[in-house]
């Protein structure tokens, strides 16, 4: 089979991790994504395994996805990678000895080494094994001068195994992947969350935002409002960063996160709610169609109610990836028609399950207003 060159080695198709359940809604987008690069081919892949193929038509295609197809903008994909053929019936007794060849000959020394498999509960076997298999596999590049560990510059060996006897071999580029095995965050739960939601909120802030940026847009003095708080799962991370809080709930929220002094509760509908002057942050985690809260998002940052904006989409079991476009048109739109500029991504998230998580930010700051001025000017419009 021809393949592709990329950074130094050669590619047919690109691997791509998801959630178990999420195979079709990455298959789509990385179908979507490649057709809009002019580069076909076709996808393979199975309801419940967790990864996703898409082989190229044309592998002398390949350079042009690996320049232009950011994995920032996949949604459903927790891992990009770029692969050879599956490699099948690996020796039991030797299997260091059939591999050291295959990963020579992609011409190029590595960063890292990652040996992984699916997430699943049928794959826990093979994650044992690939624990095992580890330190002879590294010892063995090692000796071949095939790692350099920590090196930025250079791509990312990965080992995905089906089984201890089968195995695809590719790269990924450090710049444009998972910084996570398995493209999976290791986030403990805090022991003094109210809930299990907090993770979401906190992948997602160390997702799009660098350490400086955390540091710089929530500390004490930044407002934020909570929409659909209780019991507050979401507030306890901006709390935590010393964010005063509005938290729009009915529902009752955990009595430390009010013993803090940063809490304000409002018990309201959290699609009525308004803040009476704009904030810094607008959060919400609201159990509702995903198309109204995609609305209510774009309006909070279309009237100039907050700057940034971090949301779920509870998605239908149905036409999921066709719904997070549908929100993302409605968004755009939105902005569109009120003249601002915004920026807009989407990802599913680890600690997500049924949804996906959303990430908005206006990049044309609005100007500061008094008590009022936000409703003042809606209703001008």
């Amino acid at each position: 089979m021809t393949t592709a060159s990329a950074t130094g080695f050669n590619f047919s198709a690109l691997l791509l991790y998801c959630r178990a359940g999420f195979e079709r809604e990455c298959a789509q987008e990385i179908a979507a994504a490649c057709a809009g690069q002019g580069v076909a081919g076709s996808v393979r892949t199975k309801n419940g395994s967790g990864f996703v193929e898409f082989v190229l038509a044309d592998p002398a295609a390949g350079g042009r996805l690996r320049s232009h197809l950011p994995f920032e903008h996949l949604i459903f994909a927790r891992q990009l990678i770029y692969a050879l053929p599956w490699i099948r019936d690996l020796p039991v007794t030797d299997r260091v000895s059939a591999l050291l060849p295959a990963i020579a000959a992609l011409g190029t020394p590595f960063s890292a080494a990652w040996l992984e498999t699916a997430d699943t509960n049928e794959a826990k076997e093979t994650g044992a094994f690939c624990r095992k298999f580890t330190p002879p596999l590294v010892h063995a590049l090692n000796g071949a001068s095939l790692l350099r560990e920590g090196d930025p510059a250079l791509p990312r060996l990965h080992l995905f195994f089906a089984g201890s006897a089968t195995v695809c071999i590719g790269v990924s580029d450090a710049a444009n992947s998972s910084p996570w095995t398995m493209g999976v965050p290791r986030l403990r739960l805090p022991p003094h969350a109210p809930s299990r939601s907090t993770q979401k909120l906190a992948e997602a802030l160390y997702l799009w935002l660098t350490p400086d940026e955390d540091k710089r847009l929530l500390h004490e003095g930044v407002q934020a409002v909570d929409l659909g708080a209780a019991p507050g799962g979401w507030t306890w991370q901006l709390v935590r960063r010393g964010v005063h809080v509005i938290a729009v709930d009915n529902g009752p929220l955990a009595a430390q996160l009010l013993a803090t002094g940063l809490v304000e509760q409002v018990r309201a509908d959290g699609f009525r709610y308004r803040p009476p002057r704009p904030v810094g942050w607008m959060v919400c985690d609201m159990v509702e169609q995903p198309i109204r809260v995609a609305e209510l998002v774009a309006d909070w940052l279309a009237d100039g109610r907050c700057t940034h904006s971090i949301f779920n989409l509870k998605l239908p079991m149905k036409k999921r990836f066709e719904e997070v476009e549908r929100c993302r048109q409605a968004m755009r739109e939105r902005w569109r028609q009120a003249g601002v500029a915004c920026e807009l991504r989407f990802k599913h998230l680890y600690h997500d399950r049924e949804e996906v998580t959303g990430y908005a930010k206006r990049l044309d700051a609005p100007r500061k207003k008094g008590r009022g001025a936000a409703d003042q000017q809606a209703r001008s419009r």
